[in-house]
């Protein structure tokens, strides 16, 4: 009997000095090569339990066994594996890596994989990069991006949209952490609302990524991926003052964080109340803008550590914006005598991640943005609204270690009503559709990735969009990568033209509108170097896309109807990228150089059958833009240079027009001098448009006259010109001096 006991009370006692092995604690930092700690550096165990450093690199963990390992990983450093032996505080030091192709990226695979084991070329933009200058919005702070340019579309209102490769705005889709939230009327009016302070960082892919995103990817994708709740401090300020009496502040805090419930709240407000005329044409140089916004970002975990969260975030914008004649005023709004542009807008966003429990591997994403705008043009009242709805299910399987298997389904609604008489109903459509890529891994250096997407259009029926892409590994510096693929864009029949239309029109379509459709062939080589005295980097690009079944309202056929057709001719877009970078290690000075040779033309034919090319309005034929970084560690400065030179663009004109038919080539030029102090703070002072450029004063043709009512006079309009803004390029905002500063707390 006491045997009995004895044995298993020594069993007991075995079985606790068992589980009491389960608790091996340590602490540590993890800092870079000058000692500095490096915040929220990602920790994770054998047991795929995930820690975080806090923001100055220190660390606790509990480990389930000793002389265990963990991997530690931190954006711009390489990853490095360390092996625990002892419960004691570690010093744990990282090399920082090359900054080019060990990024992660998500967008062209949907994968969260390596930069430079993507076939797909993505290019990638941390916050530090965008804000080199300060912008207020996502759309001026892609000006250093290669191929990418922040267009402005009106002389007077000042929005704008993002072209890529010359392409127009509409031809670019931009979607938040993969969402597809813009579309249609946010592409133009929603964009400019998308803050900085959102950003985390920036991923472009150049060409048709339909496959993966479906409608609108035709000239490429940027994704906008925001902040994460593990990376973020507590509070955190950041604020600018302009010369011209613009504001900017955000303030980003943790509402939640505990173990179960995380989330982060970002207020963003930009004001701007102080009209300035310095080109003398009695209109505003840039539109006057009221902006909030308020993004919010909730994190729940399950209860078992090894499963992902869900996620939901919304957002909130509102914004009152107008530009005009400089003694214009809200009371004006809509009549004939004062002109003036004023837009309403206000926008809601909601979006979900949710990684399915029992299948590992299926995630199901859900998005809804809500856009409903009141505007006036002069006397004409342009009042729109637009639902975007999106689901996506995908699963993901390995298939072995070489092939990786992605499939999907997505379903998409959109509905459009504005009160133009181009759209006497709602435009309402359904886009389900189900999609598949492989990529296959033959060996170290070889690589393909094969896709294909079918959708239903509830009105254009099936659209097919097949993708191939490969990439082949010289080295492990140097990779090249080919790709070929299909784009499409879903017919959205209304244009920002609309806003300009007196009267009532009859719209016609001359046939059954089909898709517009893109094919794509692109080429890149990349290459990384390490010397003794710096790391360089090297890629260049060639590409070549033709678009057709490209649809343009026809408004002077017949003053009484708007035609829609689509197009015999057809739009090739070409041209040749470079990109340099170069990172010193003896000095503290990096070095980035990008330019673009493009070709973008409109083909059509004549009554003869011979093909005539026109280039395409509003697409620039060169451009080259380079930063230049320096850093002085004693005082705590940095340094940054940034400009970008734009070649001639092709502008529209009215008839018999006096003005060029192209641009003159010019350049703006950045410069902002940052003060970082020991405890997390920095103010910094900057000037953008340096030499200050300004288009030509008569690029608001007849600015005297904006109602037209003087049109007929034979002596002071003998060419019979109207009221014209859209002969825009750049904007007229001059010199301006920036102040501003950043508080983590």
């Amino acid at each position: 009997m006491f045997k009995k006991i004895y044995i298993l009370c020594f069993c007991i006692l075995q079985i606790a000095v068992v589980n009491g092995q389960h608790n091996f604690f340590y602490n540590g930092q993890v800092v870079d090569e000058n000692g500095d700690g490096i915040p929220y550096a990602h920790i994770e165990t054998e047991l795929d339990e995930i820690f975080r450093c806090d923001i100055d690199g220190f660390f606790k963990l509990t480990s389930s066994k000793n002389s265990s390992e963990i991997l530690i990983s931190a954006i711009g450093y390489n990853e490095k594996l360390v092996k625990l032996s002892t419960s004691s505080e570690l010093v744990i030091m990282m090399e920082e890596n090359n900054k080019f192709l060990d990024e992660l990226v998500i967008s062209g695979t949907l994968q969260l994989i390596k930069r430079k084991d993507s076939p797909i070329l993505v290019d990638v933009y941390n916050s530090s990069y965008l804000k080199k200058i300060p912008s207020p919005s996502l759309v001026e702070s892609t000006d250093q991006i290669a191929g990418v340019r922040p267009q402005l579309n009106c002389a007077v209102c000042n929005t704008g949209d993002i072209h890529i490769n010359g392409m127009e705005g509409s031809y670019a889709m931009v979607v938040i952490d993969g969402m597809p939230l813009m579309g249609g009327l946010s592409t133009v009016y929603g964009l400019q609302g998308v803050p900085t302070s959102l950003i985390h960082q920036l991923e472009v892919v150049k060409g048709p990524a339909s496959t993966l995103y479906g409608s609108e990817a035709m000239a490429g994708l940027i994704n906008v991926i925001t902040k994460d709740v593990s990376c973020l401090p507590n509070l955190s300020i950041d604020f600018n003052i302009s010369s011209w009496g613009e504001f900017q502040g955000s303030a980003l805090f943790k509402m939640l964080n505990k173990k179960r419930v995380k989330s982060f709240t970002t207020f963003d407000v930009l004001k701007y109340a102080n009209p300035k005329d310095n080109n003398g044409d009695n209109f505003t140089d840039l539109a006057l803008k009221n902006r909030y916004s308020v993004f919010n970002k909730f994190y729940i975990y399950p209860k078992s550590t090894k499963k992902k969260p869900f996620n939901i975030s919304l957002r909130y914008m509102h914004e009152d914006r107008w530009g005009g004649q400089m003694n214009w005023d809200e009371t004006y709004r809509g009549s004939n005598e004062i002109y003036g542009e004023s837009i309403l807008t206000n926008r809601f966003e909601a979006y979900t991640s949710y990684h399915v429990p029992f299948a590992k591997q299926l995630i199901w994403k859900n998005s809804y943005s809500w856009h409903n705008q009141q505007s006036w043009y002069g006397i004409t009242s342009y009042n729109a609204k637009q639902v975007i709805s999106f689901s996506q299910l995908t699963w993901h399987k390995d298939l072995g270690q070489k092939n990786k298997l992605l499939t999907g389904l997505a379903l998409r609604y959109n509905l459009y009503d504005d009160n133009t008489p181009a759209t006497v109903i709602a435009n309402e459509w359904w886009l389900p559709g189900f999609f598949v890529q492989d990529q296959l891994s033959f060996n170290d250096k070889n690589k393909v990735l094969l896709g294909w997407r079918t959708d239903l259009h509830s009105k254009h029926g099936v659209i097919n969009s097949p993708r191939f892409n490969y990439q082949y590994s010289f080295s492990d510096k140097t990779t090249l990568r080919f790709g070929l693929g299909n784009g499409f864009r879903v017919v959205n029949v209304f244009t920002e033209d609309h806003a300009a239309l007196t009267g009532a029109r009859e719209v016609v379509f001359n046939e059954s509108l089909l898709p517009e459709r893109s094919k794509n062939a692109n080429i890149n080589i990349s290459t990384d170097q390490k010397t003794t005295f710096f790391d360089f980097h090297a890629e260049g690009s060639l590409f070549y896309t033709h678009f057709s079944n490209k649809i343009i309202p026809d408004f002077e056929a017949n003053d009484n109807q708007i035609i829609y057709s689509n197009l015999d001719g057809y739009s090739v877009s070409k041209g040749l990228s470079l990109q340099v970078g170069l990172q010193c290690k003896e000095i503290p000075l990096k070095l980035n150089a990008n330019g673009t040779l493009l070709d973008v033309g409109v083909f059509n034919y004549d009554e003869n059958n011979n093909v005539i090319k026109t280039q395409q309005l509003l697409s620039e034929q060169n451009s080259f833009k380079y930063n230049i970084a320096y850093e002085l560690i004693k005082w705590g400065l940095q340094l940054d240079y940034t400009a970008s030179r734009y070649g001639p663009i092709r502008l529209p004109l009215l008839e018999n027009d006096f003005r060029p038919a192209y641009s003159s080539p010019y350049s703006i030029h950045n410069v902002k001098l940052t003060k970082n102090f020991s405890n997390r703070r920095s103010l910094y002072l900057g000037v953008r448009n340096l030499f200050n450029f300004t288009p030509p004063n008569y690029s608001i043709l007849r600015a005297h006259d904006p109602f037209d009512q003087y049109v007929d006079d034979e002596i002071d309009n003998p060419n019979g010109y109207t009221f014209d803004a859209s002969y825009m390029y750049a904007s007229f905002q001059g010199i301006n001096i920036i102040f501003g500063g950043s508080f983590v707390f």
